[in-house]
Order: structure tokens, then sequence, then C-alpha cells
């Protein structure tokens, strides 16, 4: 006999496959892939060298003409913890009353870890006047403030990450999505280290991974983003965790991966999701990124190695590879650090010739 959890999620599913949609994920064709580029939050949190206010800022605008619909802008998290997330009040403002001109509405999300993170948000759209979702206009184009939320797979992670158990964040998530619903926010789910956790090694439970996705659903999620924080993902785990998820009954529509390149395994498990029907994937400009909580984890799978390969594919993502691999060359040269993007540095060589 189905458990009540399962009966009520099959429910939401169903009614999510009824048409509920938002203008942020309109409905994707087969050969559509998303991408959700996260350079400038997930991307900067972990870099030493401090991290101007200009930069962030443009960073931001550059990519908003590269062609991708969603960009993480920051985070509203402590500066304590995240240092280098200290002026996401400031890019929020500066977004909502100025989004760069682009030819598509964009999503701008941002990280809250907690009710006081959306509140920051809140009082910011408040003082603003700002509604979650405007339409564009001639002197404005048209976007949408979306936040991120998260949860992890181990015990050991959430305790580090977050200081309890994975339970306990479950609970500090509930406020948080009625919040975000009261305002009409959309809000994305992350569950952190589903394919290899640093404390408790590579073989986290798929069911485990599963139960989370689906309760963050159920909460009203309206997409989890299930990640492979360390980059301990392998193809054949990949795929175990995608057939779990399916026979829990988590559509893939409702679904988004992303993947670190710690071991060089990102775009072998991109593809194994994209055979199994995924469309949305996360990705870093000029790879940038890694977790203050997982000692090596290097960057996230870079954007333009990303669209490359989907566009080898015959996939398509409406992002511009050139645009965006100037822009991984101009933020490595910014950060002074190495431009981890293979398939960047090699489309930068070419236009530079």
């Amino acid at each position: 006999m189905a458990c009540p959890r399962r009966r009520l999620f099959s429910a939401l599913s169903a009614l999510r496959a009824s048409g509920r949609r938002f203008s942020t994920e309109a409905r994707l064709t087969a050969d559509h892939v998303r991408i959700v580029e996260v350079g400038a939050r997930d991307g900067l949190q972990n870099e030493k060298k401090s991290i101007s206010l200009e930069t962030k800022i443009q960073l931001i605008e550059k990519l908003a003409r590269t062609g991708v619909t969603t960009i993480e802008a920051g985070s509203f998290v402590p500066a304590k913890w995240v240092p280098q997330m200290a002026s996401t009040a400031e890019i929020c403002e500066y977004l909502l009353q100025s989004p760069p001109p682009c030819q598509h509405a964009i999503a701008y999300n941002y990280l809250v870890p907690n009710i006081k993170g959306l509140e920051g948000l809140v009082k910011i759209m408040d003082r603003l006047g700002a509604a979650a979702e405007t339409d564009g206009s001639e002197t404005k184009p048209a976007a949408r403030t979306e936040i991120s939320l998260f949860a992890a797979a181990t015990e050991s992670f959430s305790k580090a990450n977050t200081n309890c158990t994975v339970q306990e964040s479950l609970e500090r998530i509930k406020p948080i999505v009625a919040l975000a619903k009261e305002k009409k926010i959309r809000v994305r789910g992350y569950v952190s280290v589903a394919l290899g956790c640093p404390y408790e090694g590579p073989d986290v439970s798929p069911s485990k991974v599963a139960e989370i996705t689906a309760t963050l659903l159920e909460m009203g999620a309206d997409e989890v983003s299930v990640a492979d924080t360390t980059g301990m993902g392998t193809a054949p785990r990949t795929q175990k965790l995608l057939q779990t998820l399916k026979a829990a009954g988590i559509a893939s529509s409702d679904l988004a991966l992303h993947f670190h390149d710690t071991y060089g395994q990102a775009l072998v498990n991109t593809v194994v999701a994209l055979e199994h029907g995924i469309r949305i994937f996360d990705s870093s400009v000029g790879g940038l990124g890694g977790c203050p909580y997982s000692k090596g984890a290097t960057g996230n799978i870079s954007t333009e190695d990303l669209v490359h390969t989907l566009h080898s594919l015959g996939m398509h993502t409406g992002v511009n590879l050139e645009e965006m691999s100037r822009i991984g060359a101009w933020i490595s040269s910014e950060l002074g650090r190495h431009n981890d993007s293979r398939a960047g540095k090699a489309t930068f060589a070419r236009l530079s010739e």
C-alpha cells in the first residue's frame, strides 16, 4: 500500500501535469535545455579575493545578454558566513529598479538559508514597491524575482552546513515557502550532496534523495535542483539516482541537475541525465565555484562546456556560446584565476585570432 506521502505526491504531480506553470519555466520542447547560470552566486561565494559590487553587477549584466533565462544573483546569508555575498541586498535593489536590457524575461534568483533571509528580500521589495514578476515595457525588460532554499541528503553535511538535522532543516523550510507563496515568489529547492558527501563518502542513499526531493515539492517548491556538490557522481550512480527519483513519482520536468566537475565527470553525468529526460541544468561561467563545506570540491560544470556539448548533441539552449566565452575570459581575469572552461578557452582563442 502506498504511503500517505507517496499518495499526496502523486496527486501533486498530477496537478503539475494539468498545466500549472510559471512564466520562467515555459513549456520546453524535447530538444530544448534550460540553463540556470549560477556563476554570480555559487560561482563567487568561495572566492578568497574580495570582489567589488561593481564587478558583480557587471557580471550579471553581461550574463543577461547571453540568452540565459535564469541567473543566480546572490544569497541573503550573514556576511560572517559567506563574506562574498555581503552585497546581495544592493544587487537585489539594483536589479529590481534597473534590470539589465535583454531580449527576453530573466528570473533573478537569491538563495535564502532561513526565514530571516527571505524577510530581508521581502523588505527590499516592499520598500521599492516591486512585484515578484513584472511585464516588460519599452523602458524596462520583463523580470522575475525568485528564491532558492536547500536541504542536504546526509545528516553529516546538514549539521556542518546548517547546524541541524535533515528533518530540522525541512521544518525550517516550511515558513520560507509559505511566505514566498504569499508574496508570489517562485521557489527553487536544492538537495545538496546527492551523489557524494565529504563526510559520509560517495554512497549517498538515492531513496533518501528522492524522499527529500518529494518533500520539497510537496511543500510547494516549483522545481528541485539535485546537486552533486562534491563532484563524486559517476554515470552508473547518476543513472541509479534518476531511476529512483522516477520510481518515486517525481516528474523529470520538476527536476534540475547541478553537477560539479571535481573528478571530470560532469559532462558524462549530464549526458546520462539527458537520456533520462532532464532538461534543466545548472552551470557556472568559466567553471567558477566550489563548496566551502566540501574540501577539494572544484567548480561547477562550466556553462561554456555545457552549452558546447548540448549544441553538439543537437539540443537548443538559446545561449550564445561566443558571448559566454568572452565573459568567462573576462571574469577569470578579473578574479586573477585560471579559466576552467575548456570550450570557453578554445572559443575565446578563436575569437581573438
